[in-house]
């Protein structure tokens, strides 16, 4: 027995159901990762594996990036947390204005799932409305108002929703078809305070907007008196400085940040137009709080983190672009040429392969592929040194540290497993 096998065994007398998160299960254990450098991580037996999954999308410079270990370890020295304000929140939040122009005023909170769920109540205080318009697939966090028909574990196991979940919030919550602008403006109404939407779904195993939805999607809300919230969680600093607001386009009146923002530890912000954001306590009636929020030693990752992206964006953000779509190619490739029907999604840095004939652009055409085959795929992956996300409904992530010689070990791998996969 490996030690991961071993260490798994243990956890499961201690952690419930023996991981801390449903993702990071996989059939017969997951692998117990030891320490991660760059663009790799070593398990519990010292394999080295390249690292696709990138903490879903939070490693955008790799892991231990040196200035962002520096900023940690020096704010560490100066102390972990005040639950005081500090300048260096107030420096945070300017950066990211600057970067997102659309987040005129910002909070800081500690999670993604914060973030969605305090920009989902401020829409409803602001607005007076308490209905909330989201799309099929899209994933909010796992919190009552976002799980319904949501995306990543809940569709990766098969749920509609959660147990202990409850039924009033669900019918406060309606859903819309994603890529579909007349299914929008059916769920419309007088009624609605936000539509909440992930520009691009990065939980449903990468889709992209179709041209002109985003768009269309804006007209629908603001022609309904609703507010537009940007969940920006995966795709805010990873399409771009600007994230999918600035790649489409399309500004939001609320946004969420969180993932790659941190630089690997726990931060995430909800930001928008000044009136908006002046609801919240207190200054206004929409209270929101968290003793963690704005933690220091968070906030010093995230500012050098944002820092090196200003200083390495230019070329970095092309880089990556025709990395990844050189990788997607060759992964196209390798499933064409043994005959394995498939569809390669891509957006910027972040791809998904679908075991599917037919394009794959909504929930429904994602859960239509055929997810055994892909669980095999990244079984194939990861027995070849390579690790992505075991869920279909998650996407795999290039990052800044990723070497030419990592990525020739993913294409290599990704065609050996899919000649395991051939019929």
């Amino acid at each position: 027995m490996d030690r991961s096998a071993a260490l798994y065994a243990r956890a499961r007398r201690a952690v419930a159901s023996g991981v801390n998160s449903p993702i990071r299960h996989y059939d017969p254990y997951p692998f117990f990762a030891e320490r991660a450098r760059g663009g790799a991580v070593w398990d519990a037996d010292g394999r080295r594996y390249v690292d696709l999954c990138g903490a879903y999308g939070a490693m955008l410079l790799g892991h231990r990036n040196a200035a962002v270990m520096a900023a940690v370890s020096a704010q560490l020295r100066r102390g972990t947390l005040y639950c005081m304000p500090t300048a260096a929140e107030t420096e945070l939040s300017e950066l990211i204005s600057r970067d997102y122009p659309s987040m005129r005023r910002v909070r800081l909170v500690n999670t993604g799932l914060e973030a969605t769920m305090a920009a989902i109540r401020l829409a409803r205080g602001h607005t007076g409305r308490t209905k909330v318009v989201k799309f099929d697939g899209c994933y909010h966090g796992a919190h009552d108002y976002a799980l319904v028909r949501a995306g990543s574990g809940v569709a990766h196991y098969g749920l509609a929703d959660s147990a202990g979940s409850l039924r009033a919030a669900a019918r406060e919550t309606r859903v819309a078809r994603y890529n579909d602008g007349a299914s929008l403006e059916r769920a419309m109404g007088d009624d609605v305070a936000a539509v909440i939407i992930e520009p691009v779904m990065a939980n449903m195993g990468v889709i992209p907007p179709r041209r002109g939805f985003l768009r269309r999607v804006a007209r629908a809300a603001r022609s309904h008196g609703a507010l537009l919230i940007f969940d920006e969680t995966v795709t805010g600093y990873r399409l771009g400085r600007g994230g999918a607001q600035g790649e489409y386009g399309v500004m939001p009146d609320i946004t969420t940040l969180g993932k790659a923002l941190g630089g690997g530890l726990p931060i995430a912000a909800l930001g928008g137009r000044r009136d908006v954001m002046d609801s919240l306590a207190p200054a206004g009636p929409v209270y929101e709080a968290s003793t963690f929020a704005g933690n220091p030693v968070s906030v010093a990752a995230a500012t050098a983190s944002v820092r090196e992206v200003r200083r390495l964006g230019p070329k970095m953000y092309p880089r990556l672009e025709r990395e990844c779509a050189a990788l997607a190619a060759r992964v196209s490739d390798a499933a064409s040429s043994r005959g394995l029907p498939h569809t390669v999604n891509r957006a910027a840095s972040m791809f998904q392969v679908f075991f599917s004939a037919s394009p794959v652009t909504d929930r429904d055409s994602a859960m239509a592929s055929d997810r055994a085959l892909f669980a095999r795929l990244a079984a194939g992956l990861r027995s070849r040194g390579v690790f992505v996300p075991p869920s279909q409904f998650e996407a795999a992530f290039l990052c800044h540290a990723h070497t030419q010689a990592d990525l020739s070990r993913v294409a290599l791998a990704y065609e050996a497993a899919m000649g395991a996969l051939a019929p």
